[in-house]
């Protein structure tokens, strides 16, 4: 059997858990075979690095290796960069192309956040693995390729099949052998380890002294959560060895580079998932950015709308102006400024309240200005518009707004909008919206 420290040393692997050799050994024992692999892990664990330790421990490791992150390519040419397209396929398609499953026919394709692939190119991919057959975007010949299949995710996708997300056959497809890569919060005695190994890999570049952790330092190192992993950890080292005024770093310095709620976003009341015992906001718990919006949208137009109905029944019917004033005296006109547009009761002394002959008056909306006229008391010769509520009209115009914005710098747009660049791209087709 492959030395395990050797695999370690040849691609960079720090640490020696019992959880993640366990992982090591399992893709050694798959690599020899062509069985599919599916590897979970959060984002930031190496993923890659397993997908590439099972290439070149297998036959094909002298042919094509490639990596293939699904979530960065668009919905609507994910099939033509997978499968390949003719002439005239679609738009812009100028020439045939060949896809990845071409390119690499005898090597290995690693397809990263395998859960952001769509359904339909989801069936087309469970055809080439049950028997290496694809067709090309725009064509009807049926051909043939001899690639092995390594997926990652860090998503469950079980729960996304049973949610209807996910193809369930392709789960079971791709799953025949899982490789389960632990999180840096679970091998908690290789995070020291790993920290020195940063530092020194940063001061020998830059020619400095590494910085080295106290006691107490280390403590809380281990104990932080690292939510980036690997990542997360890398950064942290180079940040230190940077900005760090002294060489030793004790507890109260590293407290300065650790947060304990990364994000800076604001959240709702009572968002915070107490249960958990350690600070941090769950995403389930409260809705999404654009939710928040939209809701924010829908009450301001239901009060907009509920003026103009009010405003409606005054010049419709007169005599309910009584009713009328006092409700907004009540509960507006000590606050706004709508005192001008409804004549106040004159009270006398000693009397009851009493109503001033009034003409109701109707607004006009014109290209130069708007003005206010008197008309009849049984004038009912007006329009009442009401704004779209519609979501999709909503959805529409704020990403017009974005690229308007963003001088249609799609990356920026769609980082505004709080949404994927792939999911602008998808609405982008899906509204007929042109780059502003």
């Amino acid at each position: 059997m492959t030395d395990i420290q050797a695999i370690k040393n040849r691609f960079g692997i720090i640490g020696n858990s019992p959880l993640l050799n366990h992982a090591l050994n399992v893709a050694v024992q798959v690599a020899g075979t062509d069985l599919s692999v599916l590897i979970n892990g959060e984002s930031g664990v190496g993923k890659e690095v397993f997908s590439q330790i099972i290439h070149s421990l297998s036959a094909r490791k002298h042919n094509n290796f490639i990596a293939v992150n699904c979530g960065a390519i668009p919905e609507g040419t994910i099939d033509s960069e997978l499968f390949g397209h003719e002439k005239g396929a679609f738009t812009g398609a100028a020439d045939s192309r060949k896809g990845y499953f071409e390119t690499v026919n005898g090597g290995t394709i690693f397809l990263d956040e395998i859960g952001e692939m769509p359904l339909g190119t989801q069936a087309r991919l469970l055809r080439v693995l049950e028997s290496g057959e694809y067709i090309r975007v725009g064509s009807s010949k049926v051909q043939k390729t001899d690639v092995r299949v390594i997926a990652a995710t860090n998503r469950d996708l079980l729960e996304q099949a049973n949610a209807g997300k996910f193809r369930l056959d392709l789960y079971y497809r791709l799953n025949s052998v899982p490789i389960r890569i632990p999180a840096l919060r679970d091998r908690k005695e290789d995070i020291p380890i790993m920290f020195r190994k940063f530092v020194i890999d940063f001061a020998e570049r830059y020619k400095t002294t590494p910085v080295q952790l106290n006691e107490d330092a280390k403590t809380m190192l281990m104990n932080y959560p690292w939510r980036g992993n690997v990542r997360e950890l890398k950064n942290i080292a180079e940040q230190i060895s940077v900005l760090s005024r002294e060489k030793l770093v004790t507890a109260s310095d590293l407290q300065q580079f650790l947060s304990e709620n990364p994000s800076n976003l604001p959240v709702l009341a009572g968002a915070v998932n107490t249960s958990a015992g350690n600070g941090y906001v769950s995403e389930t718990t409260f809705a999404t950015e654009r939710d928040i919006l939209y809701k924010f949208i829908f009450d301001m137009k239901k009060d907009l709308n509920e003026l103009k109905r009010m405003f409606v029944e005054l010049v419709q019917n007169p005599g309910s102006v009584k009713n009328a004033a006092s409700f907004m005296n009540e509960n507006f006109i000590d606050e706004h400024p709508l005192e001008a547009a409804i004549q106040r009761p004159a009270i006398n002394a000693g009397s009851s309240p009493t109503v001033q002959p009034a003409q109701p008056f109707i607004i006009h909306n014109s290209s130069s200005s708007n003005t206010i006229t008197s008309k009849p008391a049984d004038y009912d010769d007006h329009e009442h518009v009401e704004e779209s509520l519609n979501l999709m009209d909503m959805e529409k115009d704020l990403i017009i707004k974005a690229l308007k914005k963003h001088k249609s710098k799609r990356k920026d747009a769609a980082l505004d909008l709080g949404i994927s660049e792939r999911t602008l791209y998808r609405k982008l087709k899906e509204y007929d919206i042109e780059d502003m």
